[in-house]
């Protein structure tokens, strides 16, 4: 069952329906005679808005009590002697600064947003606080408005997604039962807005009482639920999820009366359905986002844009619908995102400088600065916003800025966060105190900082990025996330990315043993636990993001593995997390330091252990369609030098050594 038309509003202090009457009189019979029957210029009809406030209005009449969308034969909404049947919804304006959407050309008139291919898409400007409209395609059928059918659809219960049988993935090959029961899971995480899927639960454990935030979906959590759809070739609950993640954009919700920054994406979101004030028989989805207001901690998501501009670049790469990334709302969301990420401040480092429990590892775990998963998604997300954004004379020289900040970014990265058993007895020796524009010591570190566990455990072959680095401050610890991205998004050189599988593989039972993969390593213990955590009780020592185990880090694994040529070891990992998985109920994360134990405070049926599951079956089966989402090598950024001290005369800037180096082992 469907509503006759979605249209999509999200306007800051304003609302879309201004005014009908500034339309002109052209205008008006146009917009009535080409889509909608008319009387007295209101359009009736069963109809699911969602306005400024996020909301979906649905309407049922006293036979459907509680429906969330309904669709009966038009003419009863006629047969009122008043031209409006019971559980109706009359909107009688209609804005008169009404945009294009389209993906191509900018339309400077509400007659051309109403054309003969019927209202898809149409965008509000309003300067920085563009927001989109959108409505879905409607045709005329009788004496009303019928909403044109839908080619899949996916439903909370899973129905309309592609089955074993028919889908473009699953099809072609006989799947396991393991993989049968993740995908019969994954769809039943499916959360629906409007009769539409937006995306999946983080964890849908039907005994769990006290679901907290885990039954809201995750801009972070949802891209592996994301890749596995978009693998199988079911794209539409993806394409729902970039869209209304998009409407929550620079939302005006605040922390003890200050608002986030604007373009920056919430955490999740939650669709509540809730009565509609004054009317028992009617109903609305409310999408009601969380920017970190009621996050433990209250920390903004700093890495859900970053995930989002990724998302969005994966899907044009694996569906070959570029014409989504090139929509006016999109290209703006881009930009605003981009605009937040490259503000100046007063930290002077082109990393991203973020606050402790920004990201995945979202408690004080110490991370706080320049943590090294920030710094590779967001070296991921400016590489995919390069590609997506549109050149013109508006983004010109965001386009630049980008490229000056890539170039800087990924020289920081390789020359100051690597450790090898080189550089790690490069450090050792440091002289300290240096002050010149020639000091080797650059950010003043203590040889005695090198924690006495790194002086054993490190290979002989093999490095990796530390997890953060700030002055007189490193931190050795290995984090996974953030090394297994460096490598996707070719942020490490090839060597260093090929020594950080090697330092896996050779670390194997410290990293992987029992359940891949540690989340990152060693664990914080003792006092060190006692005054870096908190006393945290859920990040004990190998335990949550203290040194967990987490199986949804297996497909970024994997396509690292396929990037760098080394597919066995990801298939052993696979199988490894295959054998316990469906058989643990699918948990979150699992504590101990081999990952033995489920975790003390997982949520089992974690719906990103499902998919990161399912992914990384896929792309070991598919490892060409593992090229859509990883970046080669980029050799004009070796050619870029934006170092001052270049510019300056004072010194030759070590760019061109670290170029002449790349390119010189490559051949």
């Amino acid at each position: 069952m469907k509503p006759y038309c979605r249209i999509l509003i999200s306007y800051k202090s304003s609302s879309i329906f201004s005014n009908f009457n500034n339309l002109s009189k052209s205008q008006t019979k146009q917009f009535n005679s080409r889509r909608f029957r008319s009387r007295d210029s209101q359009i009736t009809g069963y109809i699911g808005v969602i306005e400024s406030n996020r909301r979906c209005f649905i309407v049922s009449g006293s036979n459907w009590g509680r429906s969330k969308v309904f669709l009966d034969h038009v003419d009863k909404i006629w047969s009122s002697s008043s031209g409006r049947g019971r559980g109706s919804l009359v909107i009688s304006h209609v804005a008169s600064d009404l945009r294009n959407l389209s993906t191509s050309t900018s339309v400077d008139s509400t007659a051309n947003v109403v054309n003969e291919k019927g209202f898809e898409r149409i965008y509000i400007q309003g300067g920085l606080n563009v927001k989109p409209l959108v409505l879905d395609k409607v045709v005329e059928a009788g004496h009303g408005l019928v909403q044109e059918e839908e080619s899949s659809r996916v439903g909370l219960d899973g129905s309309g997604v592609n089955t074993d049988e028919d889908s473009k993935g699953l099809g072609e090959r006989k799947v396991s039962e393991i993989e049968e029961e993740a995908w019969r899971l994954l769809r039943n995480a499916v959360v629906s807005y409007c009769g539409n899927p937006v995306g999946t639960v983080a964890a849908n454990d039907p005994v769990d009482k006290q679901p907290l935030n885990y039954d809201q979906v995750f801009i972070r959590d949802f891209v592996p639920s994301a890749l596995a759809f978009l693998l199988n070739g079911e794209e539409e609950i993806v394409k729902n999820f970039l869209l209304h993640t998009l409407q929550l954009q620079s939302w005006e919700k605040t922390v003890d009366c200050y608002s986030p920054g604007q373009g920056l994406m919430p955490a999740s979101f939650k669709v509540r359905t809730v009565p509609l004030d004054g009317n028992e028989e009617a109903f609305e989805d409310v999408l009601d986002p969380d920017f970190g207001e009621s996050a433990i901690g209250r920390v903004a998501p700093v890495d859900s844009g970053l995930w989002w501009i990724i998302l969005m670049r994966a899907y044009g790469k694996i569906t070959g619908d570029y014409a989504l990334q090139e929509r006016v709302d999109v290209q703006t969301g881009i930009r605003l995102i981009l605009n937040l990420c490259l503000a100046d401040g007063f930290d002077m480092f082109p990393t991203l400088l973020v606050t402790d429990g920004s990201c995945m590892i979202d408690r004080r775990m110490g991370i706080h600065g320049h943590p090294l998963e920030i710094q590779a998604l967001f070296y991921s997300a400016l590489r995919c916003s390069r590609e997506m954004l549109i050149i013109n004379d508006g983004t010109k020289n965001l386009v630049a800025a980008i490229n000056n900040r890539l170039s800087a970014l990924s020289f920081h990265i390789r020359e100051y966060y690597w450790v090898d058993m080189k550089k790690i007895n490069e450090i050792y020796r440091y002289k300290t105190e240096e002050y010149s524009m020639d000091a080797t010591n650059k950010f003043n570190i203590y040889p005695d900082q090198i924690p006495s566990w790194l002086v054993d455990w490190f290979p002989e072959e093999g490095g990796y990025l530390i997890g953060n680095l700030q002055p007189a401050h490193m931190d050795f610890r290995f984090f996974t996330l953030g090394n297994l991205w460096a490598i996707v998004s070719s942020l490490g050189t090839p060597q260093q990315n090929d020594g950080i599988l090697n330092l896996i593989e050779a670390k194997w039972d410290d990293l992987v043993a029992q359940m891949p993969l540690k989340i990152c390593y060693p664990a914080l213990e003792y006092e060190e636990w006692r005054i870096i955590t908190g006393s945290d009780p859920k990040n004990t020592p190998w335990s949550y993001h203290n040194g967990g185990s987490w199986p949804t880090l297996l497909w970024q694994f994997t396509l690292a593995c396929i990037k760098m040529g080394r597919p066995e070891l990801a298939q052993k990992a696979v199988s490894l997390a295959e054998k316990r998985l469906s058989a643990d109920q699918w948990p979150e994360y699992y504590d101990t330091r081999s990952g033995r134990f489920i975790g003390k405070q997982s949520r089992l049926f974690q719906t990103w252990t499902i998919a990161g599951f399912l992914a990384s079956k896929m792309l070991l089966e598919n490892p060409e369609k593992a090229s859509f989402l990883f970046w080669e090598e980029d050799y004009e950024l070796l050619e870029t030098c934006v170092c001052a001290l270049n510019k300056s005369g004072r010194k030759k800037c070590s760019r061109f050594a670290a170029r002449s180096q790349i390119l010189s082992s490559e051949k």
